[in-house]
């Protein structure tokens, strides 16, 4: 039976101008799919896609918003004609089958490697070595020290996010969310060691978080506020340069409270991974996500290792608005109905969620579809 009353996850919300059926949203993810010399998506991605739009919102894996922006192989962009006419087939088909979703686009600064850019040196807030592995066409290597992008190549930019978002109006797409988490291009600017800078850009939190700001302030240029999410990754830690350190999270805890004045559709938070067993979200991501709601007013979507249980338990809380889901949404097109139905999830295969083609992208089946 059916249960589409009692549990949180499926009531409707609406963040921004965004009217959402359900709170299960399907978070971004790289699948490595659009193994075109243009990066143009595919009627794949198509498919995809919209075999999962009963999601409350569908939220694209992060694309390029520029080639140098580049950092995966096979990741679409959304600077071309090409591609965004690409990109039109997809929103078109997802739209059809009665489902919403929003393009994510991003950069990957000094996380990307030479062998991705015809030999140039990657771009970065500085010219420091962020000490992590790129994932090149020759497999992974380390990165190396990026050059520091001049004052005239921010504002160069700031004009790739805006034709990005452009782009993504032309395309079809319901709204825009802004990739600023992990260890990618935004989220080096914010980091005091990957960020040296002594101009605008640098020194002071508020000013290594201007570049944030100004690409919200130009693509809500574009879409207008209320259809444009940012995505953040408080919690993140990884190589030397990322740590969550205490002084990290109080530098976030005044960019939230910043945010807040942007009156976004929605902040997208990943947290510190709790979620992931059976029951009730473990005590870190309770705190956490207790820590952002105190610091940001606005809509709150969740990430990172919820299950059904763990979820609904956030949203019943008033920790979160929605709650988007990476893995799950692998293996279990129809992810909402087996919420809905208490059905066990499928399982993915890990061996083709970055390569594989057709097979282990669009061929697993809905429940009750073999």
């Amino acid at each position: 039976m059916s249960d589409t009353t009692s549990q949180p996850l499926l009531r409707p919300v609406r963040l921004g101008a965004l009217d959402l059926p359900n709170r299960v949203l399907m978070a971004p993810m790289t699948r490595a799919r659009a193994t075109n010399a243009e990066l143009v998506p595919t009627a794949s991605h198509a498919a995809y896609y919209t075999q999962r739009a009963s999601a409350g919102l569908i939220v694209t894996e992060g694309t390029w918003v520029g080639p140098d922006a580049i950092g995966y192989i096979h990741v679409p962009g959304i600077w071309t004609d090409a591609q965004t006419a690409a990109w039109g087939q997809v929103t078109d088909a997802v739209h059809a089958a009665g489902g919403r979703i929003v393009s994510q686009i991003g950069h990957l600064g000094a996380l990307s490697h030479p062998d991705h850019l015809g030999g140039r040196l990657p771009v970065a807030p500085s010219a420091v070595n962020p000490h992590e592995m790129s994932y090149t066409p020759d497999g992974p290597k380390e990165t190396v020290t990026p050059r520091a992008l001049t004052g005239a190549e921010i504002a160069a930019t700031l004009d790739d996010y805006r034709r990005a978002a452009e782009n993504a109006r032309r395309a079809g797409f319901d709204g825009l969310e802004i990739h600023a988490q992990g260890n990618h291009f935004i989220a080096q600017f914010l980091n005091p060691r990957l960020n040296r800078r002594t101009d605008a850009y640098g020194g002071s939190a508020e000013n290594r978080a201007r570049l944030l700001f100004d690409i919200v302030e130009t693509v809500t240029d574009v879409w207008g506020a209320d259809r444009v999410g940012v995505k953040l990754s408080p919690y993140w830690r990884s190589g030397t340069a990322f740590t969550a350190d205490e002084e990290s999270l109080a530098d976030y805890d005044q960019l939230l409270k910043r945010l807040g004045d942007c009156d976004l559709a929605y902040l997208h938070l990943v947290g510190p991974g709790g979620g992931a067993g059976e029951g009730d979200a473990g005590d870190d991501t309770l705190t956490a996500f207790g820590r952002f709601r105190a610091h940001y007013r606005g809509s709150v979507v969740a990430n990172l290792g919820f299950t059904r249980e763990s979820g609904n338990d956030l949203v019943a809380r008033g920790l979160a608005d929605a709650v988007s889901f990476g893995a799950p949404y692998i293996a279990n097109p129809d992810l909402v109905e087996r919420f809905a139905q208490g059905l066990a999830l499928a399982e993915g295969d890990p061996e083709t969620y970055y390569s594989g083609g057709e097979r282990g992208y669009t061929d697993y089946p809905a429940s009750g579809r073999g």
